[in-house]
């Protein structure tokens, strides 16, 4: 009943917003969305933050209105003026997505609907696999494009294997219509410095041929203590715009490490008290160091004005070096940990192809699209611990610095020169059909993916195979959009997620199970979402409701099978755009109803999975200063609610609350424009812990940043 009584109430105050909106929409000029193009992007509402529409997997770029699923983009604006580091900085704006750490490593990772997505899970210009997988910089991106829910009928299954509760797909930069020559450099607590340059043109008397190329650095101590980081990065971009015939191609490398990365930390019982959010409690011998060339091209045909095909191919070559000592902490704040060394080489190549034809059967419209995909992943993995019986000890507010012990106890493979453990291939081909009636008030999508999976994995020392997971599926979506009137639209959709099945244990305590090494069918989520979108022309939102099942594998009379569920279940509320001139809006709520309700003996129905909060509520107000000519003020205010902090929710994180500040300021000088940025992330420099786990079934802890000062100056000439 709480469920039904916050929909309608979502529902109502954004059917009231928009239809007291609508007269101001009349005096509006709508942007175009080249609907359906691989290629082109939607423009931006008022005030740049957020675009008026995304791709949309396989349907190409469709406008939010007429997309029968929740989506946001953020642009390279937004990013740039918040000083957005990384995409985790981007998506601190988006209030159903959560920043959190992958397992045992400092890979950024993103809890959507209760569901993570890896970072190497995201799609880059729509292709599988091949950004970096530890954290990806700011400079590459023109937008970020955020899909709340199941997409695997859209984009096929992530190859990681997560992407249940939603997707990301990064957009490279592109060369602007007007020459672009610009200059940055920025200082921020700590001391550690930042340079960069973005120069783009245009060529040929149309300016059809772009080039667009970036280059930025970071250097020195971060607002952690005695935590260094080194960050390269370089991107070229070039692309082609013609009439029947479009193109892009991107390359990009990204050098980045991490001295003495404040680790995550694994309570033992009760949640420790969080220490000061600028203390640096991990081992002065640990560090990060990951670097990663990737590119993708992406090519698109009109062979008619109604038939248009596509491709697209993407790879990456990447190494990673980590030297980790992630320590588990008492409730009074002693730790113990030990070393663990690892390395890791990827090479990735992955494609995408399709064809578009749109026609008319009478009254009814059709886009119908079809399109093939594949992704084949080659990972090469080595490992080493120090001695399980010998952990060294610590303390969380008064850390202690110890020799870096041996990783000689526990070894798999050769670190210097890893071999191959695991190959991934995953092949799939989609059909869809978007008809439209009534002069396009109605859309409806229908369409299925064939997906197969593909999965070897080989000893460490030896490389001898040890057999692997194959297996294939279909995966159905139904969906509908009604636009009663131009400023509103009505969707709902039936769409599923995709993960590998698991491969039965030969035991399970100690007992022999009975069909040990069968490989499990994949593992179906299954999504049904409503939800209403309103749009003035300035001025945008959407609140859905959803609910979404995943199963998952435990042992029952012997047999490890598909017996368990967990089902997600929640309120979405989003805005965006500029209400009046100058005065900015950007945030929203999530309510989330997360419950184990199918577990081993019924010992944990009920429970919530950790790391999932109830609530959480974002809020960014932008304001242009009418009494001080290029001057703008910037407020954020991010909430989370208690977390689960083990599987029987005996023990929660805290609720946090986080104030961000932020002003720019326009000038110029010597005939050159010029723009000051001054941002403070965490205003009050509160001590608190932000997410729980991240990795399904792990509680790990990860500290939140503290009070961060930065202040920045670019200057386009």
């Amino acid at each position: 009943m709480r469920f039904v009584l916050l929909a309608s109430a979502a529902m109502g105050l954004v059917l009231t917003a928009g239809a007291a909106s609508a007269q101001e929409a009349q005096d509006e000029v709508d942007a175009v969305v080249i609907t359906g193009s691989q290629v082109a992007l939607p423009n931006p509402y008022e005030g740049g933050q957020v675009a008026r529409g995304g791709r949309v997997g396989m349907f190409g770029a469709l406008d939010n209105m007429d997309t029968p699923f929740s989506v946001v983009a953020y642009t390279e604006e937004l990013a740039r003026n918040q000083l957005a580091e990384g995409v985790g900085d981007i998506l601190q704006n988006d209030p159903v997505v959560r920043v959190a750490k992958g397992f045992g490593n400092f890979q950024e990772l993103y809890v959507i609907r209760g569901f993570p997505v890896y970072s190497d899970d995201m799609t880059y210009n729509g292709v599988y696999g091949i950004l970096p997988r530890q954290f990806v910089a700011a400079e590459f991106l023109e937008r970020v494009e955020v899909f709340h829910g199941a997409t695997a009928f859209l984009n096929g299954a992530a190859p990681g294997g997560s992407g249940v509760g939603g997707a990301f797909n990064l957009v490279p930069k592109r060369a602007p219509d007007a020459a672009l020559n610009r200059l940055t450099t920025s200082i921020e607590t700590g001391g550690a410095l930042y340079g960069a340059f973005d120069g783009a043109r245009r060529f040929g008397p149309d300016g059809d041929f772009g080039v667009r190329v970036n280059i930025a650095a970071r250097d020195g101590e971060t607002s952690v203590e005695d935590q260094e980081r080194s960050l390269f990065v370089g991107a070229l971009g070039v692309d082609y715009r013609g009439d029947r015939f479009r193109f892009s191609a991107d390359v990009g490398l990204q050098d980045n490490r991490i001295d003495a990365p404040r680790p995550s930390v694994t309570p033992n019982g009760a949640i420790p008290r969080p220490p000061s959010a600028d203390s640096n409690f991990a081992q002065p011998w640990t560090y990060t160091d990951e670097r990663q060339l990737f590119g993708v091209a992406r090519a698109e045909f009109d062979a008619t004005d109604d038939l248009s095909l596509w491709v697209a191919i993407g790879g990456r070559g990447g190494r990673e070096r980590n030297v980790l000592a992630n320590p588990n902490a008492d409730p009074d704040g002693s730790l113990t940990a030990y070393r663990f060394d690892n390395a890791r080489e990827d090479r990735i190549l992955s494609a995408d192809a399709g064809i578009r034809w749109a026609l008319e059967t009478g009254p009814v419209g059709h886009r119908l699209v079809a399109s093939v995909s594949s992704v084949n992943l080659e990972s090469a993995n080595a490992y080493a611990f120090s001695s399980f019986f010998t952990p060294f000890a610590s303390d969380l507010y008064n850390p202690v610095d110890v020799p870096a012990p041996a990783a000689d106890f526990f070894i798999g493979g050769a670190l210097k020169n890893p071999k191959v453990t695991e190959r991934v291939e995953n092949r799939s081909v989609a059909v869809a059909d978007m008809l439209s009636f009534l002069d396009d008030r109605v859309l409806v999508t229908l369409g299925a993916r064939w997906q197969e999976i593909d999965t070897t994995t080989y000893d460490y020392n030896t490389g001898v195979s040890f057999g692997g997971y194959k297996g294939d599926t279909i995966t159905p979506a139904v969906a509908v959009v009604y636009k009663p009137s131009d400023q509103i639209s009505l969707y709902a959709n039936y769409a599923e997620a995709l993960i590998p099945g698991q491969i039965a244990p030969a035991t399970s305590g100690g007992v022999p199970v009975t069909n040990a090494g069968e490989v499990l069918d994949p593992f179906k989520g299954k999504q049904l979402e409503a939800g209403v979108k309103f749009d003035t022309g300035r001025f945008g939102g959407t609140a859905s409701v959803f609910s979404i099942t995943l199963p998952s594998a435990y042992v029952q009379n012997n047999r490890f099978d598909t017996n368990g569920e967990q089902r997600n279940q929640g309120i979405e509320l989003s805005v965006f755009g500029e209400p009046a001139p100058g005065l900015r809006l950007l945030g929203g709520a999530t309510w989330l109803d997360a419950e184990l309700t199918r577990t081993q003996g019924g010992a944990l129905d009920g429970k919530q999975p950790i790391g999932v909060p109830e609530w959480q509520v974002n809020a960014n107000v932008e304001y242009d200063l009418p009494f001080a000519d290029g001057l703008t003020v910037d407020g954020r205010v991010v909430h989370t609610g208690e977390q689960p902090a083990n599987a029987a929710n005996t023990v929660n994180l805290d609720s946090w609350t986080r104030l961000d500040l932020g002003a720019r300021y326009r000038l110029t000088i010597a005939d050159k424009p010029v723009t000051l940025r001054a941002r403070i992330e965490n205003v009050t420099d509160e001590n608190y812990w932000a997410s729980s786990g991240g990795y399904p079934g792990a509680n790990y802890l990860v500290l939140g940043g503290p009070r961060t000062v930065s202040l920045s100056a670019s200057v386009d000439f």
